[in-house]
């Protein structure tokens, strides 16, 4: 097979936990109906089992020759490595579009959609945000983007209001309004950095917007550094936590939606996935939208957004035409258009609708006009430990000792991928 070389790579990067973590009973399921086909579809998002099962229905009521049986798991990155190794890749998939969909779709794990009509029907800017991350050959699409997030902060309508707050447009007027809120007793931002993963909505939507173009491709040339470059991102990212409650270190990400939503501070740096918890903890709770003014020009604003969920075909399924309909059935606007109102996202599509959820309201024009650039830290190697950098970076306050050591450890990564190269030939 063409593409075997590079899957038994996958295979043997799989470590010998996730070899025994899963095994899903639903990769090669028996329909009981000859003439029925089931299709494995492997789905990631545990807060959208709900969803899926209800299109599934609906797909299946109007295309009775399909069966398709739905896989959630809470791992996907585990569970997908281990099923390339069983060799059981399912049929249809969805994953999110990070770094590792990245080095999955490099490998050719995944079918070529490229001429599927729902391709076609995808905002370019959406598009080109899965492209960045890898694709077999470096020309194949891989994922269709089924639904967006967007990444800005979210901030408590009624108490803006209540203090006569207006959203700030530029740098200087945020921190003037945390100042504001801070002076009157206002918690500006509610902060959890016990999971220091938390940190990072901060990073990518600062660091994203003042990076020079082609940072990541400069980096990886050796031609720039962290050091060089992200100062006044970091600046900006410790100031704003700085303006955090005191117990911020003990606080999780579910204690933090849980106190947003109970008017625990002004705003929220978080995305647009955290609304339906923020919502599930107070439902009267009134929340918008804006984006990381990064300076004082307008102009630069833009708004980070990632392929929350996308959607793959396995590139040796035994049916192609059935996952391909299957597909192009949940791309079909009124499909997206559902979904992204039940889980507060953006449709990707081009033809669609602006989103109907008030709380997104804010970023919506910049999404609409391709405002938007992807999640940078989705260019950073799984093994480089960021979360735990940033974590530390905001309790000790230290920008010169972070970036150095984002530098020391992209460098380490950088000659160990050299070595391996250099073995291989």
């Amino acid at each position: 097979m063409k593409h075997s070389a590079t899957r038994r790579k996958l295979a043997a990067a799989s470590s010998a936990a996730a070899l025994a973590a899963l095994t899903l009973s639903g990769c090669t399921p028996a329909s009981g109906n000859d003439d029925v086909v089931t299709l494995d579809f492997f789905q990631f998002k545990p807060e959208a089992v709900g969803n899926f099962e209800e299109i599934i229905a609906d797909f299946e009521a109007a295309n009775p020759d399909i069966d398709v049986v739905q896989n959630h798991v809470p791992d996907a990155d585990t569970a997908i490595r281990t099923l390339l190794v069983k060799n059981k890749t399912p049929d249809v998939l969805t994953l999110n579009a990070n770094g590792n969909y990245g080095l999955l779709a490099e490998a050719c794990v995944f079918a070529d959609l490229t001429d599927m009509p729902s391709a076609q029907t995808v905002l370019p800017a959406v598009q080109d945000i899965v492209q960045e991350l890898g694709s077999c050959d470096g020309s194949e699409i891989n994922a269709l983007p089924f639904a967006n997030n967007a990444s800005g902060i979210i901030y408590n309508k009624a108490i803006f209001e209540e203090y006569g707050a207006e959203v700030p447009g530029t740098w200087d007027e945020l921190v003037a309004l945390a100042d504001m809120f801070e002076a009157n007793g206002v918690t500006p931002f509610y902060t959890t950095l016990k999971d220091g993963w938390t940190v990072s909505p901060a990073f990518v939507n600062l660091g994203g917007a003042l990076q020079p173009e082609g940072f990541y491709d400069a980096l990886r040339q050796d031609e720039t550094s962290f050091s060089a470059e992200y100062e006044e991102a970091m600046e900006k990212v410790s100031k704003l936590f700085s303006y955090s409650q005191e117990n911020s270190p003990s606080r999780d990400y579910n204690a933090g939606n849980a106190a947003f939503a109970n008017g625990e501070s002004a705003m929220y740096l978080q995305g647009s996935y955290a609304i339906p918890p923020i919502r599930a903890a107070n439902p009267d709770v009134n929340v918008g939208t804006f984006p990381y003014p990064a300076t004082n020009d307008p102009q630069d604003t833009v708004v980070v957004s990632g392929v929350d969920v996308g959607l793959s075909i396995g590139r040796d399924t035994e049916h192609p035409e059935e996952a391909r309909r299957f597909v192009e059935f949940m791309m079909s606007p009124d499909i997206v258009e559902r979904y992204s109102e039940a889980q507060s996202t953006f449709s990707p599509l081009s033809e669609s609708p602006s989103n109907t959820d008030p709380a997104l309201e804010g970023l919506a024009p910049y999404f609409e006009s391709g405002r938007i650039i992807g999640f940078i830290d989705h260019q950073i190697p799984p093994s480089l430990p960021l979360p735990a950098y940033l974590q530390e970076f905001i309790l000790s306050g230290n920008t010169e000792s972070f970036l150095a050591r984002m530098d020391n450890e992209w460098d380490k990564i950088a000659e160990r991928t050299i070595t391996r190269e250099e073995a291989r030939s």
